[in-house]
């Protein structure tokens, strides 16, 4: 199965290139084809349907009733053959059975669930031993940065003390993690981080308006945001921490 390339067809989805290019290419080292994946969180699609449109056997496990209907309005369209189930973190045993998959999506879920510890463990739980983890979460050192490139150095100042890296009470996410306390909260689940990449190192600080208009900045910042990911000090800095993680067992 050919890697998808969803990122190349608009300049938004820049913001996803380094999680598809990772992804992607540890789902394709897996023994096993058409792969079984979990999609936690999934909301609209924006994974699930082009993985479904390359012939996995996709699962969106969700809360939110008008996101999974967006979702198969979505899929249909695509011409996509996937699963859709409203529940949360909680529930993904009970939908898959426990090792039932071979990858499990968990990405901007972790930062806003009552108890980040108990849904990964339920993730690991959906896990085969030796399966695939993709975890996506919100960076404490970006929120710190952004407010204060924002003059709200204020809001800057908190978010990097509070214990969680939120900048205020309007703040929406519950927490944020750096690379340290992520990789530990996945392996006190068993899931063991074999890749850690920053998300979106530069795209958030760059004006639409030149994507939009100068097709080979795009491709540029494209290039840059995949050589960056890895790389120190760029990947704490970066958005979002996506961690490729494995269950071991």
């Amino acid at each position: 199965m050919a890697a998808p390339r969803p990122y190349l067809t608009h300049w938004g989805r820049v913001r996803s290139a380094v999680v598809w290019d990772a992804l992607t290419t540890a789902m394709s080292a897996l023994s096993t084809a058409p792969l079984i994946v979990l999609d936690a969180g999934g909301g609209t699609g924006g994974f699930a349907v082009p993985l479904a449109a390359l012939g996995h056997r996709v699962t969106v496990v969700d809360p939110s009733p008008d996101s999974l209907a967006s979702l198969e309005r979505r899929a249909a369209e695509e011409g996509a053959d996937l699963t859709a189930v409203q529940g949360d973190l909680g529930d993904l045993v009970d939908v898959v059975g426990p090792g039932g998959v071979d990858v499990v999506l968990c990405h901007s879920v972790l930062e806003v669930v009552d108890e980040p510890a108990a849904g990964i463990a339920t993730v690991a739980a959906a896990l085969r031993p030796g399966g695939l983890a993709s975890v996506v979460a919100a960076n404490r050192s970006a929120a710190v940065v952004s407010r204060a490139l924002a003059g709200r150095f204020d809001e800057a100042a908190a978010a990097l003390d509070d214990a969680d890296g939120r900048w205020g009470a309007g703040d929406n996410a519950r927490r944020r993690f750096d690379r340290t306390a992520l990789v530990a909260l996945l392996a006190a689940a068993g899931l063991v981080a074999e890749e850690v990449h920053g998300v979106r190192v530069f795209t958030d600080l760059v004006a639409g308006a030149l994507l939009d208009t100068d097709a080979a900045a795009f491709e540029a910042l494209v290039r840059l945001e995949l050589a960056a990911a890895g790389r120190d000090p760029y990947r704490d800095l970066a958005t979002q921490l996506h961690v490729l993680a494995r269950r071991s067992g």
